[in-house]
């Protein structure tokens, strides 16, 4: 045995050699790794190898791996690719659906059971891409984003006023885009903290709501009278043309609360629906369009909700 094996140090119940190195009177044994580890391990570096030569694997410079900034394998595997060429054969299966869609008036829709079940499957999978972020899975809506199921619509619930609003969008860059702007009246300064509380307290008792004495109420009338009656009527009934809200019923997109009413007319909502035209093909619109018509309560004559059988 040679003198730097009698140098070594060993755990005295493992048996186990040190590593030399100690903290706080605890010594670090060098245990050996399994060796089913290492085969693994190893195995793991041949593998990598070869997937490095087969398939894209390293990031180059622009013009050291061709047109590409990786490297492509052997395999010139795309994952873009293949879902590119996966798109382009669901579309092309979605063709003569499509084509039938085309001009059909939403009675027609109702009335083939055909197109109705390609409304259903492709309007449905353009919901649940591009609008079940904001307004849900189901289209139920949440505070700020409205509810598709019901028959309340701010800009029209027709199908071709659905359609147009998909196209344009509300408030966005489209410029033919739907654009309402509630003034800001805290904010900017245009009614005092009590101007805004005794309208709130109006605007509440509108569809039933608050308890305010009868002095509030009138105070309330008369600056609703001069400040919100242009848009949202006389009698709150709001008009959907111009996105005005009506304020009679109880369908509060922003929250129905007192102190939610306060804070809506304090700041003045602002609410941005992206301009789909240019996003989406004409026809995926037609889809979409006639799959949130028949979610819930269109407004065209002979409506029924046929997709969920209501």
């Amino acid at each position: 045995m040679s003198a730097d094996e009698h140098d070594v140090e060993r755990d005295a119940h493992s048996g186990t050699q040190t590593t030399g190195h100690e903290w706080d009177g605890i010594k670090e044994l060098d245990t050996p790794l399994p060796r089913w580890w290492l085969w693994v391990f190893y195995a793991s570096v041949a593998w990598s190898v070869v997937y490095m030569i087969f398939m894209p694997a390293w990031p180059a410079l622009p013009g050291l791996a061709g047109e590409t900034d990786h490297t492509r394998g052997l395999r010139d595997h795309s994952e873009r690719a293949n879902v590119a060429q996966a798109m382009e054969e669901l579309q092309a299966s979605r063709a003569g659906g499509y084509a039938a869609l085309e001009g059909a008036s939403i009675q027609e829709i109702e009335n083939d059971p055909d197109l109705l079940g390609f409304v259903r499957a492709a309007g449905e999978a353009a919901f649940g891409d591009n609008c079940a972020t904001c307004h849900g899975s189901g289209a139920q809506g949440a505070p700020g984003y409205p509810n598709l199921n019901d028959d309340v619509w701010l800009w029209g619930g027709t199908y071709g006023d659905i359609r147009t609003t998909l196209r344009v969008g509300i408030r966005a860059e489209h410029p033919d885009t739907r654009f309402s702007q509630m003034p800001s009246f805290g904010r900017d300064d245009l009614l005092t903290g009590s101007e805004i509380a005794d309208v709130t307290d109006y605007v509440l008792s509108l569809s039933g709501r608050g308890e305010a004495s009868d002095d509030v109420i009138a105070r309330g009338r008369e600056i609703y009278d001069i400040q919100c009656a242009s848009c949202h009527m006389e009698d709150g009934s709001g008009d959907p043309m111009q996105g005005a809200p009506n304020l009679a019923d109880r369908n509060w997109l922003y929250g129905s609360q007192r102190q939610q009413v306060i804070g809506i007319i304090h700041r003045g909502p602002y609410g941005v629906m992206p301009a789909w035209e240019g996003r989406l093909d004409e026809a995926t619109i037609d889809a979409l369009a006639a799959y949130v018509y028949l979610l819930g309560g269109g407004e065209e004559e002979g409506a029924a909700n046929r997709l969920t059988g209501r």
